[in-house]
């Protein structure tokens, strides 16, 4: 019966080849050609949740190991992306169901800073098995596929700062400044005095010694906060970037933040926002949000832009940064698995496995899913100052 179920699921399939191996070491093949990975099932009891609940029915299979993967991880997630947009959803059937799980609530202060160091306060030391040197959690800016990560790594920040025009002497805010080399790197290159704020001890604290390593004290802070108790501050400044934060505020909150934004960005001021986003208003994936990312909210593009122009924002440019991203993942999937056994020693099996399966399936998607990663440069109120063309990124 359970062998049936799985036939019955994947015989529609008519993509590239795979196969699945049973509990009872019985196999079938599906789609065509060779196959490029083999699902293997341990336990026929996973079945019945994994078809109700598939990303956090398998996720949980995954992380338990009762579900194997033989092969390449991404391309069963790929299978699984390909097959599910062949089904054709009714987007219109599914309506009812995402308006459920998207109905608005606030992260409040406390709740986002304990839903941030659940994800970044693993510890420093598990970050640098597979992040670059510079601790760069965020999509890098390939110039070239042979590009290493850290060179990438480098040019997004180098990328990201030119967007924003900075001059000795600007003020310049991180909103989730991660480990600071956005901040260290504007003072070192561009002259500018740099506030970075997260509401990570850890990343903080590291922050703080590479400051001081570097001899920037007084030009460059970092400080454990909260953005919306800056913007109550009354603090403004010249610039204002924010990098892979945007995911974590909540789609309550994505109001909320820009109206931070707007206190604290003088007129005329640039910002800057560097988010993932989808195509349309979709759920949180209950997986990632579960074990993952508690708390966050990937919003799409048009809901983003809707936004700007109810803070006195005006678009300056928008790109997409979509097969970068993949990449950077692809860089760090590698890396986890060279540190695979280390992060069994430290944390156990299960949660060695529950960080591969996000890596290799955020990198998949990326490739395939039309999730995507946009870089969005606005000025508060207009701005009639700034160059006519790009040229001034690429020289």
């Amino acid at each position: 019966m359970q062998k049936t179920l799985v036939r019955k699921l994947f015989e529609r399939v008519q993509g590239k080849g795979f196969s699945v191996q049973y509990w009872d070491g019985t196999t079938d093949r599906f789609g065509r050609g060779t196959p490029r990975f083999k699902l293997i099932l341990r336990d026929p009891a996973v079945l019945p949740r994994v078809l109700k609940e598939p990303e956090l029915g398998f996720g949980e299979a995954y992380m338990e190991g009762r579900v194997e993967v033989e092969g390449d991880l991404r391309e069963l997630v790929r299978t699984a992306i390909e097959y599910r947009n062949a089904l054709g959803e009714s987007r219109k059937a599914l309506f009812a169901l995402k308006a459920a799980q998207m109905l608005p609530w606030r992260n409040s202060p406390a709740r986002q800073k304990k839903d941030v160091q659940y994800h970044y306060d693993i510890g420093n030391e598990f970050y640098s098995l597979w992040l670059d040197e510079t601790m760069s959690y965020s999509c890098a800016y390939f110039k070239s596929p042979n590009d290493s990560l850290h060179q990438a790594q480098l040019q997004k920040v180098d990328h990201t700062l030119r967007k924003l025009q900075l001059k000795p002497g600007h003020t310049l805010l991180d909103i989730g400044s991660g480990w600071g080399w956005l901040i260290v790197r504007a003072a070192q290159q561009h002259g500018v005095r740099a506030l970075g704020i997260t509401l990570s001890e850890q990343q903080v604290a590291e922050t703080r010694k590479r400051i001081a390593d570097l001899g920037l004290t007084g030009q460059v802070e970092a400080e454990l906060m909260d953005y919306r108790t800056l913007a109550d501050s009354g603090r403004t400044f010249d610039r204002v970037v924010s990098v892979g934060m945007f995911e974590h505020v909540g789609r309550a909150n994505l109001p909320v933040y820009m109206a931070a934004v707007a206190k604290m960005l003088k007129p005329g001021g640039l910002s800057l926002l560097h988010t993932i986003t989808h195509m349309t208003e979709d759920p949180v994936n209950p997986w990632i949000e579960k074990y993952i990312f508690p708390g966050g909210y990937i919003p799409s593009l048009r809901e983003t832009i809707w936004l700007l122009p109810e803070y006195d924002f005006h678009v300056l440019d928008v790109e997409s940064l979509r097969l970068h991203y993949a990449m950077t993942l692809e860089r760090w999937a590698e890396n986890y698995d060279r540190n695979y056994t280390r992060v069994v020693e430290q944390f156990g099996e299960r949660f060695a496995r529950m960080w591969r399966l996000y890596l290799h399936s955020c990198a998949a998607s990326f490739r395939v899913s039309g999730l995507d990663i946009h870089q969005i440069l606005f000025s508060k109120g207009l701005n009639n100052d700034l160059p006519l063309t790009r040229q001034h990124l690429y020289d």
